[in-house]
């Protein structure tokens, strides 16, 4: 399979755009502020890696201004092509795992829920510490799924435990399909290993955020048809589970987000 193919969660559907906004949600302050703290500043260079949305791409841009560059790279760039943006980034389809870096020399490299899917996630991190500059920083933040694998973790009755069997087969229909359960709290490591420089880490776990509640009926409806064919969900039990959601009673979470960084030497 290809990487478009392989990905469960594809770019062109409806339901892409409402995850990616309930990401930059979620996600962005992190984000940001562990970029930040690398020091970004004008006319640096940076390698968006599987941008997916536009909204790190924009605050990117924004932070090099017009002497940097942003390269923000995809397998599939629908939603990145068809946003305005400033000529300081360059959209370019790519696949991180088979291709070669579309540049040297980088300031700062940062993929966010990008590897934990890839295919080849070695060569992966090979060739983006490859495009670094020396001292340049790579910024990696990835899900683990494993580490927390409920919607609820308050699991109290039918519906919580309904959300949680979901939650499970989306699970399984990520793993059939190549994606490392468990890769997230592997990431500090994983760096140290790749000869990188004063390597930390930390995890963000949202719980009860309004954003939760979108992000699962967003995924949910974009995997229904996945669930109901590989038999861990039927219709009714998908129905009730979002009509469940649009209540906005459930406590619901997401995985940890873990972020890793480091300098290349």
């Amino acid at each position: 399979m290809t990487g478009t193919d392989r990905y469960l969660l594809d770019n062109r559907q409806t339901e892409a755009g409402e995850r990616f906004d309930a990401f930059a949600t979620l996600f962005d302050p992190t984000t940001f502020r562990h970029i930040e703290g690398c020091g970004i500043g004008s006319g640096w260079r940076c390698w968006e890696v599987g941008a997916g949305g536009t909204s790190v791409v924009s605050w990117l841009a924004e932070k090099v201004g017009p002497t940097g560059k942003v390269v923000a790279t995809d397998i599939d760039t629908t939603r990145l092509a068809a946003a305005a943006r400033p000529p300081e980034v360059d959209i370019r389809v790519h696949d991180v795992s088979a291709e070669e870096p579309p540049g040297e020399d980088f300031d700062l490299v940062h993929a966010r829920l990008v590897l934990v899917h890839v295919p080849d996630r070695e060569r992966a991190l090979r060739s983006m510490i490859k495009s670094l500059r020396p001292g340049g920083r790579l910024l990696l933040e990835d899900a683990d799924p494993a580490l927390q694998p409920l919607t609820c973790p308050d699991e109290r009755g039918p519906d919580q435990q309904l959300a949680n069997r979901l939650r499970q087969g989306f699970r399984r229909l990520l793993a059939d399909r190549g994606a490392d359960l468990s890769y997230g709290r592997t990431l500090p490591r994983l760096l140290r290993e790749a000869g990188l420089r004063q390597v930390a880490a930390d995890a963000y776990f949202p719980l009860a955020s309004p954003a939760c509640a979108a992000l699962e009926s967003a995924t949910i409806r974009q995997i229904r048809e996945q669930l109901v064919t590989a038999g861990l969900a039927t219709d009714e039990d998908i129905d009730r589970h979002l009509a469940n959601v649009a209540t906005g009673t459930m406590d619901l979470a997401t995985a940890p987000l873990i972020s890793a960084w480091g300098r290349k030497a």
